[in-house]
Protein backbone atom coordinates (compact mmCIF):
# COMPACT_ATOMS: atom_id res chain seq x y z
CA UNK A 1 0.00 0.00 0.00
CA UNK A 2 1.28 3.46 -0.88
CA UNK A 3 2.61 5.76 1.85
CA UNK A 4 1.06 8.71 0.05
CA UNK A 5 -1.09 10.76 2.42
CA UNK A 6 -3.34 13.38 0.76
CA UNK A 7 -4.04 14.95 4.15
CA UNK A 8 -0.50 16.36 4.06
CA UNK A 9 -0.87 18.12 0.71
CA UNK A 10 -0.56 21.91 0.74
CA UNK A 11 -3.16 23.74 -1.38
CA UNK A 12 -2.47 27.25 -2.67
CA UNK A 13 -5.03 29.99 -3.21
CA UNK A 14 -4.46 31.46 -6.65
CA UNK A 15 -7.27 34.02 -7.24
CA UNK A 16 -8.51 35.08 -3.78
CA UNK A 17 -9.28 38.66 -4.83
CA UNK A 18 -11.61 37.54 -7.62
CA UNK A 19 -13.46 34.82 -5.72
CA UNK A 20 -16.67 33.60 -7.31
CA UNK A 21 -16.61 36.42 -9.87
CA UNK A 22 -14.14 34.10 -11.65
CA UNK A 23 -14.61 30.68 -10.06
CA UNK A 24 -18.00 29.36 -8.94
CA UNK A 25 -18.05 26.49 -6.40
CA UNK A 26 -19.68 23.45 -7.95
CA UNK A 27 -19.86 19.83 -6.85
CA UNK A 28 -18.77 17.11 -9.25
CA UNK A 29 -21.06 14.23 -10.11
CA UNK A 30 -18.98 11.11 -9.65
CA UNK A 31 -18.84 8.29 -12.15
CA UNK A 32 -20.58 5.08 -11.11
CA UNK A 33 -18.40 1.94 -10.98
CA UNK A 34 -15.17 3.78 -11.81
CA UNK A 35 -12.10 1.92 -13.05
CA UNK A 36 -8.54 3.13 -13.51
CA UNK A 37 -7.55 3.18 -17.17
CA UNK A 38 -4.08 4.70 -16.77
CA UNK A 39 -2.00 7.12 -14.72
CA UNK A 40 1.08 9.11 -15.69
CA UNK A 41 4.17 8.46 -13.59
CA UNK A 42 5.84 11.53 -15.11
CA UNK A 43 3.06 13.86 -13.95
CA UNK A 44 3.05 12.29 -10.49
CA UNK A 45 6.76 13.06 -10.26
CA UNK A 46 6.08 16.67 -11.33
CA UNK A 47 3.63 16.93 -8.45
CA UNK A 48 6.17 15.46 -6.05
CA UNK A 49 3.94 12.41 -5.50
CA UNK A 50 5.04 8.77 -5.49
CA UNK A 51 4.09 6.89 -8.65
CA UNK A 52 1.80 4.61 -6.64
CA UNK A 53 -0.30 7.53 -5.32
CA UNK A 54 -3.32 6.11 -7.12
CA UNK A 55 -3.33 3.11 -4.79
CA UNK A 56 -4.45 5.29 -1.89
CA UNK A 57 -7.90 4.01 -0.79
CA UNK A 58 -9.63 7.31 -1.60
CA UNK A 59 -7.83 8.14 -4.85
CA UNK A 60 -10.27 6.47 -7.26
CA UNK A 61 -13.24 8.23 -5.66
CA UNK A 62 -11.51 11.63 -5.85
CA UNK A 63 -10.37 11.30 -9.46
CA UNK A 64 -13.70 9.99 -10.67
CA UNK A 65 -15.48 12.98 -9.11
CA UNK A 66 -17.11 11.34 -6.07
CA UNK A 67 -14.99 12.79 -3.25
CA UNK A 68 -12.55 15.54 -2.31
CA UNK A 69 -9.33 15.43 -0.35
CA UNK A 70 -8.82 17.87 2.55
CA UNK A 71 -8.08 21.32 1.12
CA UNK A 72 -9.69 20.68 -2.26
CA UNK A 73 -12.51 22.91 -3.50
CA UNK A 74 -14.13 22.13 -6.85
CA UNK A 75 -14.92 25.24 -8.92
CA UNK A 76 -15.85 26.08 -12.49
CA UNK A 77 -14.51 29.28 -14.04
CA UNK A 78 -16.31 31.69 -16.32
CA UNK A 79 -14.83 32.95 -19.58
CA UNK A 80 -16.01 34.20 -22.94
CA UNK A 81 -14.46 34.02 -26.37
CA UNK A 82 -14.45 34.02 -30.14
CA UNK A 83 -15.34 30.67 -31.72
CA UNK A 84 -14.50 30.17 -35.40
CA UNK A 85 -13.88 33.90 -35.61
CA UNK A 86 -17.27 34.93 -34.20
CA UNK A 87 -17.92 36.42 -30.77
CA UNK A 88 -19.71 33.71 -28.78
CA UNK A 89 -20.29 35.64 -25.56
CA UNK A 90 -20.12 33.94 -22.18
CA UNK A 91 -18.82 30.38 -22.18
CA UNK A 92 -17.01 28.88 -19.19
CA UNK A 93 -15.95 25.48 -17.89
CA UNK A 94 -18.90 23.45 -19.13
CA UNK A 95 -17.48 20.07 -18.18
CA UNK A 96 -14.35 20.88 -16.21
CA UNK A 97 -13.88 21.48 -12.50
CA UNK A 98 -10.71 22.73 -10.86
CA UNK A 99 -9.85 20.91 -7.64
CA UNK A 100 -7.30 23.53 -6.62
CA UNK A 101 -3.61 24.27 -6.97
CA UNK A 102 -1.34 21.96 -5.00
CA UNK A 103 2.14 22.96 -3.85
CA UNK A 104 4.59 20.60 -5.53
CA UNK A 105 7.29 20.77 -2.86
CA UNK A 106 9.94 20.43 -5.55
CA UNK A 107 13.10 22.55 -5.77
CA UNK A 108 12.70 22.93 -9.56
CA UNK A 109 9.75 23.61 -11.84
CA UNK A 110 6.47 25.22 -10.83
CA UNK A 111 5.78 25.82 -7.14
CA UNK A 112 2.14 24.91 -7.66
CA UNK A 113 0.16 22.89 -10.20
CA UNK A 114 -3.58 23.05 -10.73
CA UNK A 115 -5.60 19.83 -10.92
CA UNK A 116 -8.72 19.84 -13.06
CA UNK A 117 -11.27 17.10 -13.68
CA UNK A 118 -12.72 17.00 -17.18
CA UNK A 119 -15.99 15.12 -17.59
CA UNK A 120 -17.19 15.24 -13.99
CA UNK A 121 -20.72 16.46 -14.71
CA UNK A 122 -22.62 19.69 -15.40
CA UNK A 123 -21.53 23.10 -14.14
CA UNK A 124 -23.23 26.50 -14.17
CA UNK A 125 -21.62 26.98 -17.61
CA UNK A 126 -22.66 23.72 -19.28
CA UNK A 127 -25.23 25.46 -21.50
CA UNK A 128 -27.68 22.54 -21.45
CA UNK A 129 -24.86 20.02 -21.88
CA UNK A 130 -24.40 16.99 -19.63
CA UNK A 131 -20.89 17.98 -18.52
CA UNK A 132 -19.56 14.54 -19.37
CA UNK A 133 -16.62 13.39 -21.45
CA UNK A 134 -16.65 10.10 -23.32
CA UNK A 135 -13.96 7.44 -23.11
CA UNK A 136 -13.01 7.96 -26.77
CA UNK A 137 -12.16 11.66 -26.47
CA UNK A 138 -10.69 11.21 -22.99
CA UNK A 139 -8.18 8.65 -24.25
CA UNK A 140 -7.21 11.00 -27.06
CA UNK A 141 -6.65 13.88 -24.63
CA UNK A 142 -4.81 11.77 -22.07
CA UNK A 143 -2.40 10.30 -24.61
CA UNK A 144 -1.85 13.47 -26.64
CA UNK A 145 -1.13 15.55 -23.53
CA UNK A 146 1.64 13.16 -22.55
CA UNK A 147 2.85 12.73 -26.13
CA UNK A 148 3.30 16.49 -26.48
CA UNK A 149 5.26 16.55 -23.26
CA UNK A 150 7.46 13.77 -24.60
CA UNK A 151 8.06 15.86 -27.72
CA UNK A 152 9.14 18.79 -25.55
CA UNK A 153 6.15 20.94 -26.55
CA UNK A 154 4.51 23.07 -23.82
CA UNK A 155 1.20 21.47 -22.86
CA UNK A 156 -1.31 20.79 -20.17
CA UNK A 157 -0.59 17.36 -18.72
CA UNK A 158 -2.76 14.37 -17.84
CA UNK A 159 -2.38 12.72 -14.45
CA UNK A 160 -5.08 10.08 -14.64
CA UNK A 161 -7.86 8.57 -16.72
CA UNK A 162 -10.87 6.85 -15.17
CA UNK A 163 -13.57 4.94 -17.08
CA UNK A 164 -17.14 4.02 -16.19
CA UNK A 165 -19.99 1.99 -17.70
CA UNK A 166 -22.19 5.12 -17.48
CA UNK A 167 -23.64 5.80 -20.94
CA UNK A 168 -23.86 9.25 -22.48
CA UNK A 169 -25.34 10.32 -25.80
CA UNK A 170 -23.13 11.79 -28.50
CA UNK A 171 -23.45 10.79 -32.16
CA UNK A 172 -24.09 7.36 -30.63
CA UNK A 173 -24.30 6.05 -27.07
CA UNK A 174 -20.82 5.98 -25.54
CA UNK A 175 -19.38 5.31 -22.10
CA UNK A 176 -18.17 8.13 -19.87
CA UNK A 177 -14.72 8.89 -18.50
CA UNK A 178 -12.90 11.54 -16.46
CA UNK A 179 -9.42 12.89 -17.18
CA UNK A 180 -7.46 14.75 -14.53
CA UNK A 181 -5.59 17.52 -16.31
CA UNK A 182 -2.64 19.31 -14.72
CA UNK A 183 -1.14 22.72 -15.50
CA UNK A 184 0.40 25.67 -13.68
CA UNK A 185 -2.81 27.48 -14.64
CA UNK A 186 -5.75 26.99 -16.99
CA UNK A 187 -6.19 30.73 -17.60
CA UNK A 188 -7.25 31.35 -21.20
CA UNK A 189 -7.45 34.36 -23.48
CA UNK A 190 -11.20 34.03 -22.98
CA UNK A 191 -10.98 34.82 -19.26
CA UNK A 192 -9.63 38.27 -20.13
CA UNK A 193 -12.13 38.73 -22.92
CA UNK A 194 -14.95 37.97 -20.50
CA UNK A 195 -14.15 40.72 -18.02
CA UNK A 196 -13.42 43.21 -20.78
CA UNK A 197 -16.74 42.45 -22.48
CA UNK A 198 -18.64 42.81 -19.22
CA UNK A 199 -16.89 46.09 -18.45
CA UNK A 200 -15.48 44.85 -15.16
CA UNK A 201 -12.34 46.98 -15.09
CA UNK A 202 -11.33 46.02 -11.54
CA UNK A 203 -11.64 42.26 -12.18
CA UNK A 204 -9.68 42.51 -15.44
CA UNK A 205 -6.94 44.47 -13.72
CA UNK A 206 -6.73 41.91 -10.92
CA UNK A 207 -6.66 39.03 -13.40
CA UNK A 208 -3.70 40.66 -15.17
CA UNK A 209 -1.81 40.88 -11.86
CA UNK A 210 -2.66 37.26 -11.05
CA UNK A 211 -1.45 36.15 -14.47
CA UNK A 212 1.80 38.10 -14.17
CA UNK A 213 2.56 36.19 -10.97
CA UNK A 214 2.70 32.98 -13.05
CA UNK A 215 5.59 34.18 -15.23
CA UNK A 216 9.29 34.24 -14.33
CA UNK A 217 10.47 37.84 -13.82
CA UNK A 218 12.86 37.67 -16.78
CA UNK A 219 9.90 37.32 -19.16
CA UNK A 220 8.27 40.51 -17.90
CA UNK A 221 10.90 43.13 -18.62
CA UNK A 222 11.05 46.08 -18.65
CA UNK A 223 9.33 46.53 -15.31
CA UNK A 224 8.57 50.16 -16.13
CA UNK A 225 5.89 49.11 -18.63
CA UNK A 226 2.26 48.87 -17.58
CA UNK A 227 1.17 45.44 -16.30
CA UNK A 228 -1.10 44.77 -19.29
CA UNK A 229 1.73 45.53 -21.72
CA UNK A 230 4.17 43.30 -19.84
CA UNK A 231 1.66 40.47 -19.84
CA UNK A 232 0.85 40.78 -23.53
CA UNK A 233 4.52 40.81 -24.49
CA UNK A 234 5.12 37.60 -22.51
CA UNK A 235 2.05 35.89 -23.96
CA UNK A 236 3.02 36.91 -27.50
CA UNK A 237 6.50 35.40 -27.07
CA UNK A 238 5.21 32.15 -25.61
CA UNK A 239 2.48 31.79 -28.22
CA UNK A 240 4.92 32.37 -31.07
CA UNK A 241 7.21 29.66 -29.71
CA UNK A 242 4.30 27.25 -29.19
CA UNK A 243 2.93 27.61 -32.71
CA UNK A 244 6.43 27.15 -34.14
CA UNK A 245 6.59 23.89 -32.18
CA UNK A 246 3.25 22.77 -33.59
CA UNK A 247 4.24 23.54 -37.18
CA UNK A 248 7.59 21.82 -36.79
CA UNK A 249 6.10 18.55 -35.59
CA UNK A 250 3.04 18.60 -37.86
CA UNK A 251 0.44 19.07 -35.14
CA UNK A 252 -3.04 20.33 -36.06
CA UNK A 253 -5.10 21.62 -33.14
CA UNK A 254 -8.41 21.79 -34.94
CA UNK A 255 -10.27 24.32 -32.74
CA UNK A 256 -8.08 27.37 -32.12
CA UNK A 257 -10.85 29.48 -30.59
CA UNK A 258 -9.73 32.20 -28.20
CA UNK A 259 -11.19 30.24 -25.29
CA UNK A 260 -8.84 27.37 -26.21
CA UNK A 261 -5.70 29.53 -26.04
CA UNK A 262 -3.57 29.34 -22.91
CA UNK A 263 -2.21 32.52 -21.36
CA UNK A 264 0.95 30.52 -20.54
CA UNK A 265 1.51 29.35 -24.11
CA UNK A 266 0.48 25.75 -23.41
CA UNK A 267 -1.22 23.39 -25.83
CA UNK A 268 -4.73 23.33 -24.40
CA UNK A 269 -7.97 21.42 -25.08
CA UNK A 270 -7.31 18.38 -27.25
CA UNK A 271 -10.44 17.87 -29.32
CA UNK A 272 -10.23 17.09 -33.06
CA UNK A 273 -6.43 17.28 -33.09
CA UNK A 274 -4.28 15.37 -35.53
CA UNK A 275 -0.63 14.85 -36.31
CA UNK A 276 -0.13 15.02 -40.07
CA UNK A 277 0.45 11.77 -41.88
CA UNK A 278 1.00 12.97 -45.44
CA UNK A 279 2.36 16.51 -45.40
CA UNK A 280 -0.58 18.58 -46.57
CA UNK A 281 -0.37 22.26 -45.53
CA UNK A 282 -4.05 22.83 -46.31
CA UNK A 283 -5.15 19.86 -44.19
CA UNK A 284 -8.28 20.46 -42.07
CA UNK A 285 -8.47 17.98 -39.21
CA UNK A 286 -11.90 19.05 -37.90
CA UNK A 287 -14.81 18.21 -40.19
CA UNK A 288 -16.86 20.83 -38.29
CA UNK A 289 -14.49 23.47 -39.72
CA UNK A 290 -16.27 23.78 -43.05
CA UNK A 291 -14.37 26.93 -44.08
CA UNK A 292 -10.92 25.62 -43.16
CA UNK A 293 -10.29 28.42 -40.71
CA UNK A 294 -8.06 26.16 -38.62
CA UNK A 295 -6.23 24.37 -41.43
CA UNK A 296 -2.66 23.40 -40.56
CA UNK A 297 -0.96 26.18 -42.55
CA UNK A 298 -3.27 28.81 -41.07
CA UNK A 299 -2.42 28.12 -37.44
CA UNK A 300 0.30 30.80 -37.21
CA UNK A 301 -2.00 33.54 -38.56
CA UNK A 302 -4.92 32.37 -36.41
CA UNK A 303 -2.73 32.59 -33.32
CA UNK A 304 -1.90 36.18 -34.22
CA UNK A 305 -5.60 36.94 -34.74
CA UNK A 306 -6.32 35.48 -31.31
CA UNK A 307 -3.55 37.58 -29.77
CA UNK A 308 -5.17 40.64 -31.31
CA UNK A 309 -8.40 39.74 -29.49
CA UNK A 310 -6.44 39.46 -26.24
CA UNK A 311 -4.82 42.83 -26.88
CA UNK A 312 -8.24 44.28 -27.59
CA UNK A 313 -9.44 43.04 -24.19
CA UNK A 314 -6.39 44.41 -22.41
CA UNK A 315 -6.83 47.78 -24.13
CA UNK A 316 -9.58 48.48 -21.62
CA UNK A 317 -6.77 49.00 -19.09
CA UNK A 318 -4.57 51.01 -21.47
CA UNK A 319 -6.81 53.72 -22.87
CA UNK A 320 -3.97 56.24 -23.01
CA UNK A 321 -1.17 53.85 -23.93
CA UNK A 322 -2.71 51.57 -26.53
CA UNK A 323 0.35 52.13 -28.75
CA UNK A 324 2.38 50.08 -26.27
CA UNK A 325 -0.03 47.15 -26.69
CA UNK A 326 0.23 47.49 -30.47
CA UNK A 327 4.01 47.40 -30.21
CA UNK A 328 3.87 44.26 -28.07
CA UNK A 329 1.47 42.65 -30.54
CA UNK A 330 3.74 43.54 -33.47
CA UNK A 331 6.44 41.31 -31.99
CA UNK A 332 4.54 38.17 -32.96
CA UNK A 333 5.38 37.84 -36.70
CA UNK A 334 9.17 38.19 -36.32
CA UNK A 335 9.22 36.06 -33.16
CA UNK A 336 7.27 33.29 -34.87
CA UNK A 337 9.48 33.40 -37.97
CA UNK A 338 12.63 33.26 -35.86
CA UNK A 339 11.31 30.40 -33.75
CA UNK A 340 10.09 28.46 -36.77
CA UNK A 341 13.37 28.83 -38.66
CA UNK A 342 15.32 27.80 -35.57
CA UNK A 343 13.29 24.60 -35.42
CA UNK A 344 13.66 23.99 -39.16
CA UNK A 345 17.43 24.40 -38.96
CA UNK A 346 17.56 22.00 -36.03
CA UNK A 347 15.46 19.44 -37.91
CA UNK A 348 17.80 19.80 -40.90
CA UNK A 349 20.82 19.37 -38.65
CA UNK A 350 22.13 22.88 -39.25
CA UNK A 351 24.05 24.70 -36.54
CA UNK A 352 24.92 27.94 -38.28
CA UNK A 353 22.71 30.33 -40.22
CA UNK A 354 23.11 30.98 -43.95
CA UNK A 355 21.09 33.31 -46.17
CA UNK A 356 19.90 30.43 -48.38
CA UNK A 357 18.53 28.37 -45.51
CA UNK A 358 14.96 29.63 -45.89
CA UNK A 359 14.91 28.64 -49.57
CA UNK A 360 16.37 25.25 -48.67
CA UNK A 361 13.65 24.69 -46.08
CA UNK A 362 10.86 25.80 -48.40
CA UNK A 363 12.10 23.60 -51.23
CA UNK A 364 12.13 20.61 -48.87
CA UNK A 365 8.59 21.34 -47.68
CA UNK A 366 7.47 21.68 -51.31
CA UNK A 367 8.87 18.22 -52.00
CA UNK A 368 6.99 16.80 -49.04
CA UNK A 369 3.76 18.54 -50.04
CA UNK A 370 3.85 17.78 -53.76
CA UNK A 371 4.60 14.14 -53.09
CA UNK A 372 2.23 13.91 -50.10
CA UNK A 373 5.07 12.27 -48.22
CA UNK A 374 4.71 11.20 -44.63
CA UNK A 375 5.77 14.19 -42.53
CA UNK A 376 7.21 12.32 -39.56
CA UNK A 377 9.00 9.57 -41.49
CA UNK A 378 10.50 11.91 -44.09
CA UNK A 379 12.05 14.19 -41.48
CA UNK A 380 13.29 11.20 -39.49
CA UNK A 381 14.90 9.54 -42.51
CA UNK A 382 16.57 12.80 -43.53
CA UNK A 383 19.22 12.07 -40.90
CA UNK A 384 20.38 9.18 -43.11
CA UNK A 385 20.19 10.97 -46.45
CA UNK A 386 23.79 10.21 -47.38
CA UNK A 387 23.16 6.50 -46.81
CA UNK A 388 20.07 6.52 -49.02
CA UNK A 389 17.59 6.64 -46.16
CA UNK A 390 15.07 8.67 -48.17
CA UNK A 391 15.31 6.82 -51.49
CA UNK A 392 12.23 4.67 -50.95
CA UNK A 393 10.07 7.65 -50.02
CA UNK A 394 11.30 9.88 -52.83
CA UNK A 395 11.10 7.49 -55.79
CA UNK A 396 8.26 9.47 -57.44
CA UNK A 397 10.23 12.73 -57.32
CA UNK A 398 13.67 11.37 -57.97
CA UNK A 399 14.91 14.19 -60.21
CA UNK A 400 13.68 17.05 -58.02
CA UNK A 401 14.83 15.33 -54.90
CA UNK A 402 18.30 14.66 -56.28
CA UNK A 403 18.74 18.34 -57.07
CA UNK A 404 17.59 19.38 -53.59
CA UNK A 405 19.67 16.68 -51.90
CA UNK A 406 22.80 17.91 -53.64
CA UNK A 407 22.23 21.43 -52.30
CA UNK A 408 21.42 20.10 -48.84
CA UNK A 409 24.45 17.81 -48.60
CA UNK A 410 26.72 20.66 -49.70
CA UNK A 411 25.15 22.82 -47.00
CA UNK A 412 25.58 20.35 -44.15
CA UNK A 413 29.13 19.52 -45.18
CA UNK A 414 29.95 23.19 -44.65
CA UNK A 415 29.00 22.76 -40.99
CA UNK A 416 31.87 22.36 -38.50
CA UNK A 417 30.73 19.14 -36.76
CA UNK A 418 31.09 15.51 -37.74
CA UNK A 419 28.33 13.77 -39.70
CA UNK A 420 27.73 11.32 -36.84
CA UNK A 421 27.17 14.19 -34.41
CA UNK A 422 24.78 15.89 -36.80
CA UNK A 423 22.85 12.65 -37.26
CA UNK A 424 22.39 12.21 -33.52
CA UNK A 425 21.19 15.80 -33.16
CA UNK A 426 18.67 15.33 -35.96
CA UNK A 427 17.32 12.14 -34.42
CA UNK A 428 16.89 14.01 -31.13
CA UNK A 429 14.48 16.56 -32.70
CA UNK A 430 12.76 14.52 -35.43
CA UNK A 431 10.49 12.02 -33.66
CA UNK A 432 10.00 8.45 -34.74
CA UNK A 433 6.76 7.98 -32.80
CA UNK A 434 3.73 10.25 -32.69
CA UNK A 435 0.11 9.50 -31.70
CA UNK A 436 -1.23 8.83 -35.19
CA UNK A 437 -4.98 9.01 -35.56
CA UNK A 438 -5.46 5.44 -36.78
CA UNK A 439 -3.34 4.11 -33.92
CA UNK A 440 -5.42 6.04 -31.41
CA UNK A 441 -8.54 4.54 -32.97
CA UNK A 442 -7.16 1.06 -32.40
CA UNK A 443 -6.28 1.85 -28.79
CA UNK A 444 -9.76 3.27 -28.25
CA UNK A 445 -11.44 0.21 -29.77
CA UNK A 446 -9.61 -2.04 -27.30
CA UNK A 447 -10.49 0.21 -24.37
CA UNK A 448 -14.15 0.18 -25.31
CA UNK A 449 -13.96 -3.58 -24.80
CA UNK A 450 -12.43 -2.97 -21.33
CA UNK A 451 -8.87 -3.78 -22.48
CA UNK A 452 -6.82 -0.86 -21.16
CA UNK A 453 -3.37 -2.37 -21.66
CA UNK A 454 -2.95 -0.78 -25.14
CA UNK A 455 -3.51 2.67 -23.56
CA UNK A 456 -0.72 2.04 -21.07
CA UNK A 457 1.58 0.57 -23.70
CA UNK A 458 1.02 3.55 -26.00
CA UNK A 459 1.63 5.95 -23.10
CA UNK A 460 5.04 4.44 -22.35
CA UNK A 461 6.03 4.47 -26.02
CA UNK A 462 5.06 8.12 -26.50
CA UNK A 463 7.16 9.16 -23.50
CA UNK A 464 10.28 8.41 -25.63
CA UNK A 465 9.31 9.55 -29.14
CA UNK A 466 12.88 10.13 -30.34
CA UNK A 467 14.31 6.78 -29.21
CA UNK A 468 14.62 3.61 -31.21
CA UNK A 469 12.16 1.19 -29.66
CA UNK A 470 12.43 -2.13 -31.54
CA UNK A 471 9.49 -3.58 -29.65
CA UNK A 472 7.28 -0.78 -31.04
CA UNK A 473 8.64 -0.68 -34.60
CA UNK A 474 5.17 -1.32 -36.05
CA UNK A 475 4.01 2.04 -34.69
CA UNK A 476 6.59 3.80 -36.90
CA UNK A 477 5.26 2.35 -40.16
CA UNK A 478 3.42 4.26 -42.88
CA UNK A 479 -0.28 4.59 -42.04
CA UNK A 480 -2.74 2.37 -43.91
CA UNK A 481 -4.83 3.90 -46.69
CA UNK A 482 -8.00 3.77 -44.58
CA UNK A 483 -6.42 6.14 -42.03
CA UNK A 484 -7.06 9.08 -44.38
CA UNK A 485 -10.81 8.47 -44.14
CA UNK A 486 -11.06 8.95 -40.36
CA UNK A 487 -13.27 11.97 -39.60
CA UNK A 488 -12.79 14.06 -36.46
CA UNK A 489 -15.19 16.57 -34.98
CA UNK A 490 -15.42 18.80 -31.93
CA UNK A 491 -16.70 15.81 -29.94
CA UNK A 492 -13.60 13.75 -30.79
Amino acid sequence: MTRFDPAHLHWLERHPALGDILAVPCAAQGLPQPTWVATSDAVAEQLGWPIDWWQHPSALAVFSGSALWPGMLSVATVYSGHQFGVWAGQLGDGRALSLGTVKTGLSHGWDGLELQLKGSGPTPFSRRGDGRAVLRSSIREFLCSEAMAGLGIPTTRALSLVASPLQVQRETLETAAVVCRVAPSFLRFGHFEHFAASGNHAALQQLVLDALALFPPNELLPETDAPAVRLLRAVVARTAALIADWQAVGFCHGVMNTDNMSILGLSLDYGPFKFLDAFEPTHICNHSDSWGRYAFARQPSVAWWNLQRLAQALAMLQERDSDDLEAALALYPPLFEQAWMARMRAKLGLVGSHDEDEMLVQAWLDLLSDGRLDHTLAWRKLADIEAGGLDALMHAQKVRFSAWAERYVDRVRAEPEAASTRRMRMLSVNPKYIPRTHQLEQVIAAAQLADFEPVRKFLHMLARPFDEQPEHEAYAALPPLWAAEIALSCSS
